[in-house]
């Protein structure tokens, strides 16, 4: 992947692995300092029960058409970059009472407000090509539907590798290996 369907700060694409390494390690630097300092514990994925009381990791959505990422769970902390995608799909993989820690399609993690996150599920085409949406959860099954590519659309469920999506009213199957926001596992670290 090249690019990307959703920008931080104005710039669509993607950050150079070597900038998101530094940006990550700068930034759990400082959420570990704040963190030991303040007394605050993070959610992990072994660790019961998370502030909010739901798992993690977990998937939620973007609210807002433009949300501002934190180096660590707080105003006071560092903006390290702007999402300007509503709706897209992101993994909580860590939280405090009020800030979660998400992992976004481009693997760069960062925090944001509770408030931004909705608990609707969605799902992202990563590939620039139409995606066809199916009528059952079969290859040979007619196509309904495209989804564009780079596109988002909510998501029903899944189950046997496909996952049901609507968007515009129309409800289609694609393959779940097609789509980023279905993985069990967490995303990113």
């Amino acid at each position: 992947m090249n690019r990307s369907a959703f920008s931080r700060n104005g710039k669509s694409g993607l950050c150079s692995k070597a900038a998101r390494r530094a940006k990550r390690a700068g930034a759990l630097a400082c959420a570990a300092l704040v963190l030991a300092a303040s007394g605050a514990a993070l959610a992990r994925p072994d660790d019961k029960p998370t502030p909010s009381g739901l798992p993690v990791p977990r998937w939620v959505s973007l609210k807002f058409g433009e949300v501002n990422a934190r180096s660590g769970p707080g105003d006071d902390h560092r903006l390290v970059w702007v999402y300007r995608a509503r709706n897209l799909p992101v993994q909580v993989i860590a939280e405090t009472r009020e800030w979660r820690k998400i992992c976004d399609p481009e693997g760069g993690t960062a925090w944001v407000h509770r408030r931004v996150t909705s608990g609707e599920r969605t799902a992202l085409r990563l590939d620039r090509r139409e995606l066809p949406l199916r009528a059952a959860p079969k290859a040979d099954a007619k196509v309904r539907a495209r989804l564009a590519g780079m596109g988002v659309a909510a998501l029903d469920k899944c189950e046997r590798g496909w996952c049901r999506l609507s968007a515009a009213k129309v409800k289609g199957w694609a393959p779940e290996g097609e789509l980023w926001g279905t993985a069990e596992k967490a995303q990113c670290r």
